[in-house]
């Protein structure tokens, strides 16, 4: 039980970006310092430095034994950073020339874009309006039998609807690959994300809330998948791990045509992050929810977060954002409200991706060369999608915002932040009313 805290009085104050005093007089910038280093951490980059071993792969098996043990997997193989680690479980679960994969385009680029390596192409299902997850029921609406696997992304560490998502690929025999970049230790009532899927893979660079400074891993139970995995980009390891009968031929040279592995360096870096990594994403989670249950009743802001109750969590919060509702704040753009937050001295921004589907490169882009875009350059019709097509989506541009990623449980600092918040969405009107 978190303790309580009362929120400064902000009812009634002129916001500050109209002249009034600021919700925040100081910035608290190791409250959002990240990555944590430590003694512990410089030691053993250190190690690995002074041995000139950072291109070897000792210190990297050490930590997908410690990471495939904490997500409770059989097999973890890590890479130089997670686009191609999810290249590599895509590329393992099947996917190849003419094959369409069913994604959210509410994600980074590096959940899809690795497609057109392997002659594939993303098809782009909607999103669920609360958790901004893929909608399994507008999955299934997009499946045909060109569709080789699902790719599910926990956005910005909400759990996705994996118990329904499932269903609807067993319904129609697809693999599901789950990209758990946002949500390293999120939970899925009570499960960890990455746990669902025939396949995992995750980023691991500096700004993760499991950092390596560069790196990626790709997990699975699946004895296959992980052989595909290792014939495809480790050809060090390959050489001598390789035992499917399909794959042993080729050994000493990688499928993928990549030098996958991570440098070690950042292997020895995220192993001692991880060692730290559930109680620094416990004092994370008490911080973000403080947070919001501050803001509770604010009009105009919405928690992006699981309900309570259903033993679902955020992990690291990596990338929080809120649900903007501008109709109870007079229609205030959302451009105006975030800059009012940071002229209180408040840490808010934009803070979702922009819709892939409606990006140049998905449309137009010719990065084959053959006369055609590349989005269906393999296809058998013409799978763009342009405006209107992904409606919950494409309204998020104007309904979602970021709010501070707090990195410590500090409750005096955390309820300064949350009145900069409620102090913009209280003086709504007056913000509407005056020149921006």
């Amino acid at each position: 039980m978190r303790p309580a805290v009362a929120m400064p009085d902000v009812f009634g104050c002129e916001p500050a970006i109209l002249g009034g005093p600021r919700a925040v007089p100081q910035d608290h910038a190791d409250l959002f310092a990240w990555p944590i280093i430590t003694p512990d951490d410089e030691r053993a980059v250190l190690q690995v430095l002074r041995a000139g071993t950072m291109s070897g792969d000792d210190v990297s098996q050490l930590f997908e034994q410690e990471f495939a043990a904490w997500q409770g997997a059989r097999h973890a193989l890590t890479f130089e950073n997670g686009t191609t680690a999810l290249l590599v479980a895509m590329w393992a679960a099947g996917i190849g020339r003419g094959d369409e994969m069913i994604c959210p385009s509410m994600t980074y680029w590096a959940s899809c874009l690795q497609l057109f390596s392997l002659g594939a192409t993303p098809v782009f299902a909607d999103i669920q309006p609360d958790t901004l997850c893929i909608d399994p029921d507008d999955i299934e609406r997009h499946i045909t039998p060109r569709t080789r696997a699902i790719m599910v992304v926990h956005y910005c560490g909400h759990p996705c609807d994996m118990e329904a998502i499932m269903a609807v690929a067993r319904r129609h025999s697809l693999p599901v690959i789950e990209d758990v970049s946002h949500a390293q230790g999120s939970l899925c009532r009570g499960r960890k994300a990455g746990t669902f899927g025939l396949v995992s893979a995750a980023s691991l660079m500096t700004a993760k809330s499991l950092p390596a400074g560069e790196g990626g891993v790709l997990w699975t139970d699946d004895e296959t998948i992980f052989q595909r995995a290792l014939a495809f980009g480790n050809y060090r390891r390959n050489a001598t791990e390789l035992t499917a009968p399909d794959l042993r031929p080729f050994a000493g040279l990688p499928l993928g045509q990549i030098k996958g592995r991570m440098n070690q360096m950042s292997a020895a870096l995220v192993r001692t992050q991880l060692a730290r990594y559930d109680r620094r994403i416990a004092g994370i989670q008490s911080a973000m929810n403080r947070f919001w249950d501050l803001l509770e009743g604010t009009p105009g802001l919405r928690p992006h977060r699981p309900a309570a109750g259903l033993g679902s969590t955020m992990g690291g919060w990596y990338n929080p954002l809120g649900h903007y509702l501008p109709e109870e704040l007079g229609g205030l753009p959302v451009e105006r409200f975030i800059a009012a937050v940071q002229a209180e001295g408040g840490r808010g921004g934009r803070g979702c991706n922009t819709p892939l589907h409606l990006h140049p490169m998905l449309n137009a882009a010719d990065i084959y060369r053959d006369g055609r875009p590349t989005r269906i350059a393999h296809s058998d019709r013409d799978l763009r999608q342009g405006p209107g097509s992904l409606p919950v989506t494409e309204a998020l541009a104007s309904r979602c915002l970021g709010v501070p990623w707090f990195k410590h449980d500090r409750p005096d600092e955390i309820a300064l932040y949350a009145a900069a918040f409620r102090k913009v969405a209280l003086s709504a009107d007056k913000l509407a009313a005056a020149p921006a």
